[in-house]
């Protein structure tokens, strides 16, 4: 007599209620490391950086022409041009010529860049009345020829500053969806991108570069702003040509030239914050991408010297001089395209089907910062969660949006009563886009500003009242 055949179902069921309850418990302490920031016997930090490290490479040799990433670690990486590259910038001071190799740490540039796109980018009042000895001390650095080292008269420095000083942050996070970058370099005259770049929501442009219709297929007509260094205040009137809405944004200090300069024009003029105030600092093109990814969803750079084979640095408006190093341009912001904070155009991409499913999507870059975020902390031994405002050192309180003084001066010519400041500075919340809107909720109504430089860690976080609140 054969037995009856028991059913395996039972422990079948039994089973998969296990590795169900197994796998909820790995889920719940994955989203529990993401969300407080607690460090759980299941740490994905490294495989999640390192996953990360294998979609990078994979994107610069997609699209790095000819250059390649090699993986040194989950943070770490070299980016290298092929052998036979011509490296003709000579370093007067290293007396080396440029290198055919550069390496970067992925996880630091992540959390800088990711971090722009909730700062503010302009200088503004609530900022030094929060920033300790924001007065004092460092309103002084942003003018030049004061005639002392510090603000000891607040009254005169603030007689300097008024031209430029907003109360709140003019410009908002994710105020545009997307903006064009217009660099200077002679690449542009081998492209038509002009009507491109007039699409955008706001076009970024820099220092002397000319908008008119002898060059409007290369680098379009649109103008909204202008990041200018200080050696600019002479020929800016005749650069303007007339452009009243144009926002100047003046990279470095204020001075007696720019200020003349301003009296005799209409258009908005801030002061940008964040700058490093010594010598090294970062180019102005580099400084409009920072601008425009605290205001754009998505940025594209246009005439920056990106391809293979330049031997001079050129613009497109001017003779060739001597410049910036193009290798070290070149391999820099092809790691920032695959980091996804900005997107390349040039001509040797000109032709280009306009698909970016070879960047590592919002989702993979999302998860990276947030695992470059726990490691940085776990490795500073600090504890605590990962909120929006860890990095917060000084916090200060400012009005509700849109409220405060207005840009200006005591002084105003005829002329500069006329300009448009009030378009930025008392916009209406409900005319803010969308996303802007948004955002502001999700940052419950706070600041976020650079102490110095590119400094991750120290903050200046204004708060200002909710809609509710107010």
């Amino acid at each position: 007599m054969t037995r009856p055949r028991l059913s395996r179902k039972p422990a079948l069921v039994r089973l998969l209620s296990v590795a169900a309850v197994f796998s909820i418990i790995i889920l719940i302490a994955i989203q529990s490391s993401f969300f407080t920031g607690s460090w759980t016997p299941v740490n994905l930090d490294i495989p999640i950086l390192s996953h990360f490290q294998s979609n990078l490479q994979q994107c610069v040799a997609n699209r790095g022409l000819g250059l390649t990433a090699h993986i040194i670690d989950h943070c770490n990486v070299i980016l290298k041009f092929p052998q036979g590259t011509n490296s003709t910038w000579y370093n007067e001071q290293f007396k080396i010529f440029e290198p055919l190799e550069y390496k970067y740490d992925v996880c630091e540039a992540i959390l800088l860049w990711e971090q722009y796109r909730n700062m503010t980018t302009v200088l503004t009042r609530e900022y030094l009345d929060s920033r300790p000895d924001g007065w004092f001390d460092y309103a002084a650095k942003r003018i030049a020829q004061l005639g002392a080292d510090k603000c000891y008269n607040q009254t005169l420095c603030e007689e300097h500053l008024n031209l430029t000083l907003p109360a709140n942050p003019p410009f908002h996070p994710r105020q545009f969806r997307r903006c064009a970058v217009v660099g200077n370099s002679g690449d542009l005259l081998k492209t038509q991108f002009g009507e491109e770049i007039d699409s955008h929501d706001a076009v970024i442009r820099d220092n002397e570069a000319p908008v008119n219709e002898k060059y409007a297929k290369h680098v379009g007509l649109k103008r909204d702003f202008r990041l200018v260094v200080r050696g600019a205040a002479g020929n800016m009137i005749k650069i303007l040509n007339g452009s009243d809405d144009e926002v100047l944004i003046i990279k470095s200090v204020i001075h007696r030239d720019f200020n003349a300069m301003i009296k005799k024009i209409r258009n908005p003029v801030y002061l940008f914050q964040g700058i490093v105030l010594r010598r090294g600092a970062k180019g102005t093109g580099m400084k409009s991408i920072e601008l425009a990814l605290s205001m754009c969803d998505i940025v594209d750079i246009y005439g920056f010297t990106v391809d293979p084979g330049y031997t001079e640095w050129t613009r497109y408006f001017s003779t060739p001089r001597k410049g910036h190093n193009p290798l070290q341009g070149r391999a820099y912001y092809q790691l920032l395209e695959c980091l996804g904070v900005i997107r390349i155009h040039s001509p040797m991409r000109a032709k280009r089907k306009q698909d970016w499913s070879d960047v590592p999507s919002r989702e993979m870059i999302n998860n990276a910062h947030r695992a470059a975020l726990r490691l940085k902390k776990k490795q500073a031994g600090e504890v605590g969660g990962l909120g929006q405002f860890v990095n917060c050192k000084v916090w200060g309180k400012s009005g509700p949006y849109g409220t405060g003084p207005v840009s200006g001066s005591t002084d105003m010519t005829d002329t500069r009563k006329d300009s448009n400041y009030n378009r930025w500075e008392i916009m209406p919340f409900e005319s803010l886009r969308k996303e802007a809107r948004k955002h502001y909720m999700q940052m419950e109504g706070v600041s976020l500003y650079k102490m110095d430089g590119n400094k991750l860690d120290d903050l200046v976080c204004v708060k200002h009242p909710l809609k509710s609140e107010a």
